[in-house]
């Protein structure tokens, strides 16, 4: 099936964002199907329906709302002049008919005019949706309340309501709106456009997705790198803050990587570009927090199924009230009960529950994203939180995984060290583990690649190739059946058809700050847990030298998969979460397999941010620390506002139903409501 995404302009209501996923979930012919309020965003998948067709189902919920292609830009908010405007024009025919000395039929005709001028939009869009869905919502309900208090003789109260609720509905898409753009400056990492140099002499000004792969671009002091290349002239320091969170400038060279989204802040570059737009760095990133929020949480979930079944059991209430309170009390008089069941009707809009929860998980990702943590989902949020076991992958997690050459053991004296490492560096320049980039830096022996035959990597032992008919084992000593060297350190043997011709000694050291974070993990009562290919002996030592008790050595990856799958096995049932960190190139099976999933110096990988649910865009471990931070603060403010909401709402239903407060306290409970969680939620971004 075919992804398509849509912005759904002038959505303006987190209750009908959800309200229309419901109604295009019932579609078989649509999967898929995510409505995101928080980015003003639709993603389905079908083979079969045009976009005129969704866009009419879509219509059949909320008529004046548009599908519009993103095409990269951001969405234009729409103004909120007109509004202001008419509740202005709506303020002042009410003072006229309170105060002017009107008789009585004129001055009911001005406040009629006045009803008809708050109510336009509000009686407009519950027409519409009730003649073309037969279904009810927040515009509905506030028409009925309000024309109800003017037929029971509350005609100021119900002009006090209208007026508020408006007032409220203003400055609540203005919150929405901030928030929006505080996540979208937090991100705002797109490239606007690239120096293609068309030769020596000329330099056109193009949009990113028009250069190739092996054209030539400029990047002038001020600019964003807009794609990842190779620099091939000149140098530069580089604020990549906005990738990886660290505030620190990269200096880049001749033959360094520049990665796209980073900012150029002294001098000036060529580079080769070694990507597509499409695959680049920047693109991958805006991709995946953009679309982190179509997996929702089960927070989010819950939320949005509870939502539609409260409303009509509050309209049920209402109807009770209205019925039963003359019966019960005869003090109370039908008028009365009758305007205490509009009060209930009011109340009854879920939106500040609908609009708080989803844009709390936004926020959450969009605070993780400007740190340099790329969480691919909400649900993963939710995971962060209850995390109480880490696993982690020794090299390239724990250590640098950059292997320094310590010395080259020669076992058959017909070979030389140069032979040993030629044999080595051969078969390594095909692979992409950690070991082999870190040697093919670190060597400057002459080799042939053309030669390689028959190459294979053999998972968790090392490689064979063929070369002039000779059968070479490049590897472990378990791949080349080695036993006679007992030393305690990191070695790759050479096996030429059937003698070990020599070794190769390689050097790793910890990561900086490795141990402090570690630290930082168990003091939040987390155990620590080490799996690592590596022999007993060095595991044990790094083990040591960071205080980790639990380490397992000598793993293949099928038996971190097997290991892991034990772990999980003890927290089933329990909210207990296990995290695995590797670096998100040869652990794929025990990341998927983990509760979450996490991608270590993942800056330029595309391996790690498919491998991974989160991808840490540096080499700090104490990133997360960081992320678990943001995963606690965003839970505790979503509980906050849905505490909030609900007990307001149920404390002003009760004071209603007891004639102890009216119509302006029902609207606070609403939109006022609104407006506080949304400000709560700001709190996530700080």
């Amino acid at each position: 099936m075919k992804r398509y995404e849509f912005i759904v302009k002038d959505l303006d209501c987190a209750a009908c964002a959800n309200e229309i996923q419901e109604e295009l979930e019932k579609h078989k012919e649509l999967k898929n199907v995510n409505v995101n309020f928080s980015t003003l965003k639709l993603v389905y998948e079908t083979d079969s329906l045009s976009k005129e067709e969704v866009e009419k189902i879509v219509k059949s919920v909320e008529p004046d709302v548009t599908l519009i292609e993103p095409k990269g830009e951001k969405i234009k908010k729409q103004s909120s002049i007109p509004e202001v405007i008419r509740l202005i024009v709506g303020v002042g025919i009410t003072l006229l008919g309170i105060f002017l000395p009107l008789n009585n039929t004129v001055s009911s005709i001005v406040i009629i005019i006045a009803y008809v001028v708050f109510l336009y939009r509000t009686i407009k869009n519950a027409v519409k949706l009730l003649i073309s869905s037969k279904k009810i919502n927040e515009s509905f309900l506030i028409t009925v309340s309000v024309v109800g208090a003017f037929l029971v003789g509350k005609q100021m109260e119900g002009l006090m309501v209208i007026s508020l609720y408006e007032i409220g509905k203003i400055l609540e898409g203005k919150a929405v709106n901030k928030t929006r753009k505080s996540i979208s400056d937090l991100m705002d990492i797109r490239p606007e456009y690239a120096n293609l140099k068309i030769n020596e002499n000329e330099v056109k000004q193009v949009s990113p997705e028009e250069v190739k792969v092996g054209d030539t671009i400029i990047i002038k002091q001020g600019e964003k790198v807009p794609i990842d290349g190779v620099v091939t002239k000149g140098s530069c320091a580089l604020d990549t803050s906005s990738l990886t969170g660290e505030s620190l400038l990269s200096h880049v060279k001749e033959g360094d990587v520049a990665l796209s989204g980073s900012i150029n802040e002294q001098g000036l570059i060529e580079l080769n570009v070694t990507q597509n737009y499409e695959n680049s760095t920047v693109n991958k990133i805006l991709e995946l927090v953009e679309n982190a929020t179509d997996k929702k949480a089960r927070t989010e979930t819950f939320v949005n199924k509870a939502s539609r079944i409260y409303t009509p059991i509050v309209i049920v209430l209402a109807i009770l009230v209205a019925i039963i309170l003359p019966i019960v009390n005869r003090n109370i008089s039908y008028n009365e009960s009758v305007y205490r069941a509009l009060i209930f009707l009011v109340i009854s809009c879920p939106c500040a529950i609908a609009i708080s929860v989803p844009l709390g998980y936004f926020s959450g990702i969009g605070k993780s994203s400007k740190a340099g943590i790329l969480v691919k989902g909400s649900d993963y949020l939710d995971v962060l939180k209850n995390v109480k076991e880490v696993v982690f992958d020794k090299t390239g997690t724990l250590t640098k995984g950059k292997f320094e050459i310590r010395k080259v053991d020669v076992y058959d004296k017909s070979f030389s060290e140069n032979d040993v490492l030629k044999y080595v560096v051969q078969g390594e320049s095909f692979s992409n583990h950690p070991i082999a980039k870190s040697i093919l830096k670190h060597t400057s022996v002459d080799y042939n690649k053309n030669d390689v035959k028959d190459f294979k990597e053999i998972s968790g032992m090392g490689l064979s190739y063929t070369i002039n008919s000779d059968k070479v084992l490049v590897g472990n000593r378990e791949l080349v059946g080695y036993s006679e060297d007992k030393t305690e350190e990191t070695k790759i043997f050479v096996k030429l058809n059937d003698v070990v011709i020599g070794a190769v000694s390689l050097s790793d050291t910890v990561k900086d700050g490795t141990k402090n974070a570690l630290d930082r993990l168990k003091s939040r009562n987390i155990k620590i847990r080490i799996f690592t290919g590596d022999n007993k002996p060095i595991a044990e030592k790094i083990a040591h030298e960071l205080e980790v008790k639990n380490v397992e050595s000598e793993m293949l990856p099928a038996d971190k998969y097997n290991a892991l799958e034990k772990i999980l096995k003890k927290y089933n049932n329990t909210n207990d979460k296990v995290a695995f960190v590797g670096d998100g190139i040869n652990d794929s099976p025990v990341l998927a397999l983990a509760d979450v999933g996490i991608s270590m110096g993942g800056v330029g990988s595309h391996s790690a941010i498919e491998a991974s649910d989160v991808v840490i865009m540096t080499d700090s471990i104490d990133k997360i620390n960081e992320a678990i931070d943001i995963a606690k603060k965003t839970s505790k403010i979503i509980k906050q506002n849905l505490i909030f909401a609900i007990l307001v709402k149920v404390i002003i239903l009760l004071l209603s139903s007891m004639g102890i407060t009216g119509m302006s306290f029902a609207v606070f409970a609403d939109v006022g409501v609104t407006l506080i969680t949304i400000f709560n939620t700001l709190r996530i971004l700080r």
